[in-house]
């Protein structure tokens, strides 16, 4: 297995990093770093817990490939397994990071009945309430994490969209 390298993360990005409450924000102007730094949290977490189920989203699939999946590939080559058809990065302790997407508001509902220890909402504000809500239902332990581990949600947003208000 290849040694994972990671760059030296930004006061905030540590702050993001270091934060376990049940809800944690990092917002910011374009070109902050949060997608950098949701990424980076995200496999931090699934190389430290063992069998943890974590769910990454954005808007729309085109968003998802070009600020996830196509920088994961690279960043986890030779560290865990990507399935293309799931969208999905497997690593050998058992982890999933899932990548998804809510481009209409009834996408999220191919998430009601599944348990995610984490759920990224990168840009959350582009997302609306009833998809926020109903992506919390899905927020609960999965049952597969082998460390103990309270499930929490991640949000990355910028300013304006349909979700600022909530």
């Amino acid at each position: 297995m290849r040694t994972l390298k990671i760059d030296r993360p930004y006061p905030k990005q540590i702050e993001f990093f270091k934060a376990d409450t049940k809800y944690i924000a990092y917002g910011g102007a374009r070109g902050g770093g949060k997608s950098w730094a949701a990424r980076t949290k995200a496999i931090l977490l699934a190389l430290n817990y063992p069998g943890i189920q974590i769910l990454l989203l954005r808007r729309t699939l085109a968003e998802l490939r070009e600020n996830h999946v196509i920088p994961l590939l690279k960043i986890l080559k030779d560290i865990a397994v990507y399935k293309d058809k799931s969208k999905e990065f497997i690593f050998p302790n058992e982890s999933r990071i899932v990548l998804g997407y809510c481009a209409a508001e009834s996408d999220v509902l191919q998430y009601q009945g599944q348990a995610y220890d984490v759920i990224f909402m990168e840009e959350a504000t582009q997302f609306t309430e009833f998809q926020f809500q109903t992506l919390t239902e899905s927020n609960r332990p999965s049952g597969q994490c082998k460390k103990p581990f309270s499930p929490r949600m991640y949000f990355t947003c910028n300013p304006g969209g349909v979700g600022h208000a909530w």
